[in-house]
């Protein structure tokens, strides 16, 4: 049957609750196979309407309709945006079997437009049994209007959105935003109307499966997260399994968790995972700040944004009690306004205030069961320990340094529109395993920013700065070698950064004079492998002690440089002049805190009896430097697979045995002086430059045991003199310097 031409009209009043439109009966007929009952689909089109519109087409005797009119009644005239008399396209309609509704979202208000007044309660399963009943088999379309009549109350309904139960069908022409409704398939899901005034109450099932807590299909590599999987599972297990059932929940006496803290290095996707959480739910929008914002200039200010933050869960919970939806507060910077109280030192208390006030409202007198906090912080350790006691923000989730699998995620997430058009060689695509092995340490946003980079070094490969009308747009493609300078350019925040400084310190070389040298280099060569692989050996401490110019620490430099570990770093009494006692002991926190989060971390403390400002006149020191020290010097990384070497040196180890420093040393590798000829001679034909004979007539003119810092020192201070070095000057110049 082809479709019949219509013109739109009224409808009376007792038809208007069942949604669907009306003809007269011998018309139905010519619209209705000859097997089909009094109801049939159809579908509405017509000129100036937008898109499709489907309902359902019966009669009734009473309809008094002309031959060429059909009835609406005015809430369908409204959603189509169609007027009394307009022509209308009616053709029947067999919905698709995919177009089956898993769960369809409606949003609710009451027809009559009345503040105030007797407040109106709904329970949502009451409502849902008898929507299915009356509405059953009938086709609904996002933003679609209609009425209807529950229990005396007339309530005006509007589709907000649904989900196919088989979205991925290709078969057939469907239109993506209807759906069929079949009763022992789709599940109702109602919400009063955002921004509406009237008095009602749309109370929720509190029993069984909350199976619409999350929304379908979402895809956290989709949404750009990457690399987090196991710290999902961690969030989903603590803060949204129970709010699955909730029935359950209260049948053992338990409560919901109410919030969790993410915390960790900057750029590792702690405010991304917290923006992308209200992404995933069905619940409440939620309410995002920042900590500096709470701050508020006048007096009891902040608390009243504090108050406000959570009084939308306090109105839905004295409203639905349980069955409130879930509301969710992300605090970034949580460390801003959640400091321990009593640590500031101003005198307004309103530090201390914003606190209390948090508490009082997440875990006071009336206490909130449908929150979800989520704060975020670098420094967990600024945030009042109540904050953070069970009850209240319990669940402590560390978002660390992505693994080698997850900066392969991270980077295909990045490069995924590269790649998409073609912007990228085969090549290139392939070797992004390899980046992903060679970008250790590195977190989401550095990775982010390396793709940045590797672009811009394809952009300027192609650029002629003094024609740049000239450039090909097609032939900018980024290649390997763009990786692998961009790779060169960023070090990572928890990286070599002090691979530069380190060099300089064995910039003349590393000269091996002989077994003595080699026997040393063995060792400690053994010993950080043993860090490397050993399973046992979390942390490894080595303090080099030897005479003033033995080479300790060029030689520690050197063995941390080579390495190959991801995190070194340098702790040199030049880089902490001017520091106070307290800014020593953080600095030194800082610097073991960050090796924690490698896999694999070297630290080098060079002088380390500088680093405590020890004089042997008195015995002065800094005690807390002191005392900090060996509390790190012993403390094994705290989580495990993370495995750390320090590397010290000193000059005076006789006298640091008194403060105990030695002890606190897994091991102990003396540095010594060149000894004898043989050692003299090695050193000096590896400098280069002097005869054979020369170094024959100064390796024997030395006198005694020599620093190899000081002989190269001299053998310069004679060579500044004259092109040729004899014993004799030689001499002269190591008497000058007073080391004969």
């Amino acid at each position: 049957m082809s479709g019949i031409k219509f013109k739109i009209s009224n409808l009376l009043p007792k038809y208007a609750f069942t949604n669907r439109i009306y003809v007269r009966q011998d018309v139905f007929r010519q619209l209705a196979r000859e097997d089909a009952g009094d109801v049939i689909n159809c579908r509405v089109t017509g000129h100036g309407i937008p898109g499709e519109w489907f309902f359902q087409v019966t009669h009734a005797s009473d309809t008094n309709l002309p031959q060429d009119e059909i009835g609406m009644n005015a809430v369908q005239r409204g959603s189509m945006s169609v007027t009394l008399g307009q022509e209308v396209l009616v053709e029947p309609y067999e919905p698709l079997a995919a177009m089956t509704i898993s769960v369809l979202s409606i949003s609710v208000d009451l027809l009559r437009k009345t503040a105030g007044g007797t407040q109106v309660k709904l329970d949502a399963a009451e409502i849902s049994e008898t929507f299915k009943a009356q509405f059953e088999g009938q086709i609904f379309r996002v933003s679609q209007k209609f009425v209807m009549n529950f229990k005396g109350e007339k309530l005006d309904l509007a589709v907000s959105g649904l989900d196919h139960v088989n979205i991925g069908h290709t078969g057939g022409n469907i239109p993506k935003n209807c759906g069929h409704l079949i009763p022992n398939i789709t599940s109702i899901a109602f919400s009063k109307r955002e921004g509406s005034t009237t008095p009602l109450i749309i109370i929720a099932p509190a029993d069984g499966v909350n199976s619409n807590l999350f929304r379908q299909d979402f895809d956290f590599e989709k949404m750009g997260i990457g690399g987090l999987g196991k710290e999902f599972e961690v969030i989903f297990r603590r803060a949204f399994a129970s709010r699955l059932f909730p029935g359950l929940m209260r049948e053992v006496g338990q409560n919901h968790c109410r919030g969790m803290l993410l915390y960790g290095p900057p750029g590792c996707g702690k405010t991304l995972i917290a923006r992308q959480i209200g992404k995933v739910l069905n619940s409440k929008p939620p309410k995002i700040v920042t900590g500096p914002e709470v701050l508020d200039k006048y007096v009891g200010g902040s608390e009243a944004k504090v108050r406000e933050l959570f009084a939308d869960a306090e109105k839905d919970q004295l409203e639905l009690g349980d069955r409130s939806m879930l509301h969710i507060i992300i605090l970034d910077e949580m460390d801003a306004i959640m400091k321990a109280r009593g640590s500031t030192s101003d005198n307004t208390g309103v530090s201390d205030n914003v606190v209390n006030q948090f508490l009082s409202k997440i875990d006071g007198p009336e206490s909130l069961n449908n929150i979800l906090i989520i704060g975020m912080t670098n420094r967990k350790d600024l945030i009042d320990e109540a904050v953070l006691r069970a009850g209240r923000l319990e669940v402590h989730i560390e978002i660390p340094l992505p693994d080698e699998a997850g900066r392969l995620q991270i980077l295909n997430i990045h490069t995924k529109k590269m790649k998409e058009s073609r912007r990228m060689t085969p090549a290139c695509i392939q070797y992004i395993p390899q980046i992903a092995a060679l970008s250790q340490n590195y977190t989401g946003s550095e990775i982010e920013e390396l793709v940045r980079s590797a672009f811009s070094f394809a952009l300027t490969r192609n650029i002629d700065t003094k024609n740049l009308k000239a450039v090909n747009e097609a032939d900018i493609i980024v290649d390997i070698p763009d990786f692998e300078r961009a790779i060169a350019e960023k070090i990572p925040q928890f990286g070599q950064k002090d691979s530069v400084d380190m060099s300089i310190l064995f910039r003349n070389g590393i000269y091996n004079y002989g077994p003595s040298f080699s026997g040393l280099m063995n060792n400690m060569e053994r010993l950080i492998n043993q860090t490397r692989n050993s399973v046992r050996t979390p942390l490894l401490t080595v303090l080099l002690e030897g005479p003033p110019g033995s080479g300790k620490t060029a030689l520690a430099a050197k063995l941390a440089n080579d390495s190959g570990f991801p995190f070194v770093r340098l702790v040199s009494p030049d880089s902490m002049i001017g520091m106070s006692e307290v800014s020593k002991c953080q600095s030194l926190l800082r610097t073991f805190s960050d090796a924690y989060r490698s896999p694999l971390s070297i630290i080098v403390m060079d002088d380390i009896e500088r680093l405590i400002e020890y004089s042997p006149i008195g015995h002065r020191f800094l005690n807390s430097v002191l005392q900090t020290l060996l509390i790190l010097l012993r403390k094994v990384p705290p989580k495990e697979g993370k495995r750390l070497m320090v590397i010290a040196t000193t000059q005076v180890k006789d006298l640091l045995e008194d403060l105990q420093v030695t002890r606190a040393f897994s091991a102990i590798v003396n540095v010594s002086n060149l000894q004898d000829v043989k050692e003299y001679r090695a050193d000096l034909e590896q400098d280069g430059g002097l005869t054979a004979e020369e170094i024959n007539d100064i390796s024997r003119c030395i006198p005694g045991p020599l620093g190899i810092k000081q002989l190269l020192m001299v053998l310069e201070m004679a060579r500044s003199d004259s092109t040729q070095v004899s014993a004799d000057h030689f001499l002269e110049c190591l008497t000058s310097c007073g080391s004969r």
